[in-house]
């Protein structure tokens, strides 16, 4: 048996201090609340955050009760992109001596276990990784944790779309994020589709060829008529029953699917599997880009960010005070009204 290994910690922030976080009362019940500060243990440090960005995946936690813990919530849940500064190192742990106190960071925490909607946050080293000394503005910086989803599940199947058609289906964060990557490795054409006008404006920016409104064509007709019989490869960034049903209806035979989006419910999703066979599709869906070894993805979508390879400055649409956290939310969720990109709260 092995025994722990002592720590101390470096400790500069009074936790008696009462602090500012959101906390999820039931199903589209979230509201800013005075907390106690966190107590960071072993292996973790103590963030003080500056600005949070609300995914598309707290949503269907929010107002779709998915995987929704017991409640009322952790303080700060279910906030997982995060940039802020330490103000709590961990000593005696070689992981620890490049977070220093001071240092400004990037926070992935998995989601199950995120408390990034709080003014301070105890989080794991693995789950941070120091921000670039750059000229890129900190709220774009912070668009490296869904970027870092997106190149974590491209890694993730060995599909080339050099040369190849390929479709996302969203243009929310996430879909513009994948319309950019699969332009970046060599797609030949990309077509995007979302009902949100703002979202198809901002696809133009990312690399689109074609962007179509799903409430004004048939999208399956428009599709055909530019691919012939479908796309190489459909990307699924929305994560609805619909547009997963969609996938299989616009891809071409023996084509490829990514089902990126977090499911909009628990219950089972159906979806026409005889079509699927037929087609001889190939399908993958990914999970836990968090956990990977040195977090690698998340490292390069802050060099493709903090270089200017990819130019994120569209995507933070809009910010709120922790203070409105409910209001930020009710934002994201509804983008036909608020035309909302990527919706932060500051603090």
């Amino acid at each position: 048996m092995t025994c722990p290994i002592a720590v101390d910690l470096v400790v500069e922030v009074p936790h008696t201090v009462a602090m500012r976080a959101a906390q999820v009362m039931a199903q589209n019940d979230i509201h800013c609340v005075e907390a106690p500060m966190p107590e960071p243990r072993a292996g973790q440090i103590l963030v003080k955050t500056d600005a949070a960005s609300i995914c598309g995946s707290d949503l269907h936690v929010l107002c779709h009760g998915v995987a929704m813990p017991p409640l009322p919530c952790e303080y700060g849940f279910p906030g997982h992109e995060a940039i802020g500064e330490v103000v709590e190192a961990t000593r005696g742990s070689s992981e620890a001596e490049h977070l220093p106190v001071g240092t400004k960071v990037l926070c992935f925490p998995p989601a199950s276990i995120a408390t990034c909607f709080a003014d301070y946050q105890a989080i794991d080293i693995a789950h941070v990784l120091p921000l670039p000394s750059c000229d890129v503005a900190p709220a774009e910086l912070l668009m490296a944790q869904q970027l870092g989803t997106v190149i974590f599940a491209a890694k993730q199947w060995s599909v080339d779309v050099a040369g190849k058609s390929v479709l996302v289906i969203g243009q929310g964060s996430a879909g513009l994020l994948w319309t950019w990557w699969l332009r970046h490795c060599g797609a030949a054409s990309v077509i995007a589709t979302d009902p949100c006008e703002p979202r198809r404006v901002a696809s133009a920016h990312f690399g689109v060829d074609t962007v179509l409104d799903p409430h004004s064509v048939d999208v399956e007709s428009a599709v055909r008529d530019l691919t012939g019989e479908g796309p190489d490869l459909v990307v699924e960034a929305v994560g609805s029953r619909q547009t997963v049903n969609d996938s299989v209806n616009l891809v071409r035979p023996e084509g490829n699917l990514m089902w990126f989006g977090l499911p909009d419910s628990d219950s089972a999703v159906s979806f026409e599997f005889s079509k699927f066979f037929r087609k001889r599709l190939r399908a993958i869906s990914t999970f836990g880009a968090q956990n990977e070894p040195s977090a690698t993805s998340f490292q390069l979508a802050l060099d493709l960010i903090s270089s200017g390879t990819i130019d994120v400055s569209p995507l933070p649409s809009q910010s709120f005070s922790i203070e409105s956290i409910d209001v930020a939310v009710a934002a994201a969720n509804n983008p036909m009204v608020s035309g909302a990109l990527k919706v932060s709260v500051t603090f």
